[in-house]
């Protein structure tokens, strides 16, 4: 592999461990989730805990599903003393790519007990796409 760098010398040496902490940053704060095979469907589960529904969006396009969503605060301040919080608040997204024989259009998102689960029903086996012979003209 080839990278192209502008900096030279020192400088390069020093921004390495900086290179990616966006992405171990944005890991380290979306929800944890797991994905399983079962009964015919992937499923998808992700802890959302505080989250309603209504800020929870789950979309899918290209064989990607894509979960955003918004924890929102409700801190009321009455003249209680607060030592420390240890909650999170902020905006969230995590997208998942489905395997080849997953249906893009059987798929079903349920949020219980701060839980969101997501299915994709499998295609019917002859259902998946196959390789396709391409003829190469002479044009």
């Amino acid at each position: 592999m080839v990278e192209k760098s502008l900096a030279s010398g020192f400088w390069p040496t020093l921004y390495e461990p900086f290179r990616s902490f966006g992405t171990r940053l944005a890991e380290w704060v979306a929800p944890a989730a797991e994905a399983s095979e079962k009964d015919g469907a992937y499923t998808i589960a992700m802890e959302l805990p505080g989250v309603d529904e209504k800020d929870v969006e789950v979309t899918v396009e290209d064989g990607v599903v894509t979960v955003k969503g918004e924890k929102k605060t409700s801190r009321e301040e009455k003249g209680e003393t607060w030592y420390f919080s240890e909650r999170q608040f902020g905006a969230f997204s995590r997208s998942f790519r489905l395997p080849t024989d997953a249906d893009e259009a059987a798929v079903k998102a349920d949020l219980k007990g701060g839980v969101l689960i997501v299915s994709v029903k499998k295609k019917a086996a002859g259902a998946v796409a196959k390789a396709k012979k391409v003829a190469i003209g002479k044009g």
